[in-house]
């Protein structure tokens, strides 16, 4: 698991922990490496989900065009005011079936409802906040939206 870990946490490649592990003694091949990187992710993604602080009532949102294994997506995002992560969507459309499946799914797995919802000026938002979370504050203000945007960039 530590081998995971240091995967994980440090950026490595999977030959630089083959390396680590060869120093403390551990023979092992970058392919294992990889395998368990792919076999025990999810786990430590569960474990670690339970570990988290309860979410903000405060939400930034944003969604990014990426390369997704040859292919453009729009990845939606939503973090709180501390940072953390709310949820994840990727999908092939930037439209209000996907802004309100994103939020639905947000507000489904957490089981919280946001006070205030901060998002750029992209036209879908208003009428599906409206429709999902009427009592929330929209909010649309130049920089306001700043956390998130700061936040995409370590998406490429």
């Amino acid at each position: 698991m530590v081998a995971v870990r240091w995967y994980l946490r440090y950026g490595l490649s999977y030959r630089d922990v083959e390396e680590l592990l060869a120093e403390r003694g551990v023979e092992v091949d970058h392919v294992t490496v990889f395998r368990w990187v792919q076999r025990f992710t999810p786990l430590l993604a569960d474990a670690a989900r339970f570990c988290r602080h309860a979410p903000g009532d405060r939400w930034f949102v944003d969604e990014t065009y990426v390369k997704v294994t040859g292919v453009w997506r729009y990845v939606y995002r939503a973090v709180d005011q501390q940072g953390q992560v709310i949820d994840v969507l990727v999908s092939p459309r930037r439209d209000a079936a996907a802004a309100r499946r994103f939020f639905h799914r947000a507000f489904k797995t957490l089981k919280v409802t946001p006070s205030e919802i901060v998002t750029d000026a992209a036209p879908v938002y208003p009428a599906v906040l409206d429709e999902l979370v009427p009592s929330a504050w929209h909010h649309v203000e130049r920089y306001a939206n700043n956390p998130i945007e700061a936040d995409v960039i370590h998406l490429r």
